[in-house]
């Protein structure tokens, strides 16, 4: 090789090295702010970004998360479908295509969610199939054959298939979907105990409490309802990266319609902590905060939790509707 090539490429190397690393700390930079909860911030700096790291796939799949966390379903599967077609063997992009397409099903007409159910499945299907190590989708995969119809690609066999897999995997999933579908098989006493034993083998318990006392929920036993949150409070503080639990609890306690105090007390030890989650978006904590504070009668309280989730994510949709 001629040595004024040598020098050329020699030269470029450290500036290409030094364009990688910068796009990677960026990106690192926004997904600090996703699971932060600063939507506002994680947008801005995707915006900010080089051309060349903005149409990554990397970039696509985490403005995907941030617009999938401010419930703006179309945008997100637009961004996280992006991020499959530069990247289609990426387990976790076919993962959040399938959350997103799973909430926009949600939402949609009866022929549009039949659709969008199977394309729901086929993209969790294949972040399985690309990652069978990929425990989160597995769970959500399995969740999925055990609410589905058979017509777009549900059932219990399925789902239980999906259960001993993650035996290999992640034994609390695997006993959180084996409840999942002996409560859908109206097996109630089996529900329980798979529930009771998920608790008992994970990694961070408190988690699995809340699942637990949601299903007491349903099932209106409210003092095993309290029993399973303040559980879950003494597990979390055992724990500071369960954090996010406290969040989830709380949320069944509004839903139950209980102690509201205390669903205050969770919230605001959530935000406080130092462990805060895109599954438990910080603006979204301030909005529930603010509807627990509307109904404590403290609507200067509650005024404060709204602007403070507008500060984050001034386009919050659910927050800007939300009256005093």
């Amino acid at each position: 090789m001629a040595r004024g090539v040598v020098l050329a490429l020699l030269a470029v190397a450290p500036v290409t090295s030094t364009a990688q690393a910068a796009g990677s700390q960026a990106l690192a930079q926004i997904n600090q702010a996703l699971q932060a909860g600063e939507a506002d911030k994680a947008l801005g700096l995707i915006g900010s970004l080089p051309q060349a790291d903005a149409q990554s796939a990397e970039a696509q799949n985490l403005e995907c998360r941030v617009r999938y966390s401010l419930e703006q379903w179309d945008t997100a599967v637009q961004k996280c479908e992006q991020a499959v077609r530069l990247d289609g063997q990426n387990s976790n992009d076919h993962w959040w295509l399938a959350r997103a397409l799973g909430e926009k099903a949600d939402r949609a007409s009866f022929m549009n969610a039949f659709s969008l159910a199977k394309r729901v499945r086929a993209e969790f299907e294949t972040a399985t199939r690309l990652n069978p190590r990929n425990a989160e989708a597995l769970s959500d995969l399995g969740d999925f054959y055990q609410q589905a119809p058979g017509v777009v690609g549900g059932g219990i066999d399925k789902a239980e298939g999906v259960a001993a897999q993650l035996d290999k995997l992640d034994q609390a999933r695997a006993h959180q979907l084996r409840a999942r579908i002996a409560e859908a098989r109206k097996d109630y006493g089996t529900a329980e105990r798979e529930f009771k034993q998920a608790v008992a083998v994970a990694a961070h318990p408190a988690d699995y409490w809340t699942t637990l006392a949601s299903f007491y929920r349903r099932r209106q036993r409210w003092q095993d309802v309290d029993s399973a949150i303040h559980s879950c409070q003494t597990a979390a503080a055992r724990d500071k990266q369960a954090s996010v639990s406290l969040y989830d609890a709380a949320g069944v306690l509004t839903e139950s319609n209980r102690d509201p105090a205390l669903a205050v007390k969770m919230l605001e030890d959530y935000l406080g902590g130092t462990s805060k989650s895109e599954d438990a978006p910080a603006f979204e904590a301030h909005l529930r905060l603010a509807r627990l504070e509307k109904q404590l009668g403290d609507t200067a309280a509650a005024q404060r939790e709204r602007v403070a989730a507008l500060q984050l994510a001034h386009d919050y949709k659910p927050a800007l509707d939300f009256e005093l």
